[in-house]
């Protein structure tokens, strides 16, 4: 379901004009937004002038960026009145057959790692960052808000979508576009991995309580909390990797 409150934060602070090959990149932004929950299952993307705006493409070169989706089952549209694009992505768990679903690691050893390092880097620091900022109360809402959403997700597809859209939440209201950014990528190295492992109860009960931390810790303005909260979140999911991939 869409969630008006946080618009337009995410998509503001994730999408950014295409660089290089401009069909290419829009592709791969609106693609890795929608794995990231950036776009909720079942919402609508923006009208089409707004986000080609936003990605700074030309509407043509959107539209075919947006049949390339369709294409690969992530989004579906209605023509007419009341029509438009609409998100078509629940998340994804290992053993399902759905197109696009992963069935092995895309990454391991020195990649495996380099992953893991960038992420321990940019992620406790973006975390710490918006400690130290002085949020206002509908961004406040909107933390307690995500984090609750990745403890009521109906199932592990939904889970990972909501604890992906949570990470993007922290890193937004560091108030860094170079810090989002970076937690963008770091995240959608996460999804790529943790597609390609079962979802365990106890690790996710272990990353709850960790989230829970963190953002408190972010409520709190404690900087130095909020760090080594997300220093502990990070490096428990990679043992996991470490210990099943590695």
């Amino acid at each position: 379901m869409p969630h008006p409150s946080e618009e337009p934060w995410l998509p503001a602070a994730v999408l950014r004009p295409a660089a290089g090959n401009a069909f290419e990149s829009t592709v791969e932004q609106l693609a890795t937004a929608i794995r990231l929950g950036v776009f909720a299952d079942g919402e609508l993307l923006p009208p089409e002038r707004e986000l080609a705006a936003r990605l700074g493409v030309s509407r043509m070169t959107l539209r075919d960026a947006i049949a390339a989706l369709r294409d690969s089952d992530m989004v579906v549209t209605r023509r007419g009145r009341g029509g438009g694009t609409r998100i078509r992505w629940a998340g994804e768990v290992p053993g399902e057959g759905s197109p696009g679903r992963q069935r092995s690691a895309p990454r391991r050893g020195a990649d495996l790692e380099d992953a893991l390092v960038f992420r321990a880097v940019v992620e406790p620091g973006a975390t710490a960052a918006a400690a130290r900022r002085a949020l206002a109360g509908d961004q406040r809402a909107w933390l307690v808000q995500c984090r609750g959403e990745v403890e009521d997700a109906p199932d592990e597809g939904a889970h990972r979508v909501a604890d992906a859209r949570l990470h993007l939440a922290l890193a937004t209201c560091s108030g860094s576009p170079m810090l989002v950014e970076a937690v963008t990528r770091a995240q959608a190295a996460m999804q790529e991995l943790l597609g390609a492992i079962p979802v365990l109860p106890r690790n996710i009960a272990h990353s709850n309580a960790q989230h829970e931390t963190v953002v408190q810790a972010i409520l709190d303005g404690d900087p130095e909390r909020a760090r080594a909260a997300m220093e502990e979140h990070c490096e428990a999911t990679a043992a996991l990797l470490r210990g099943l991939l590695g």
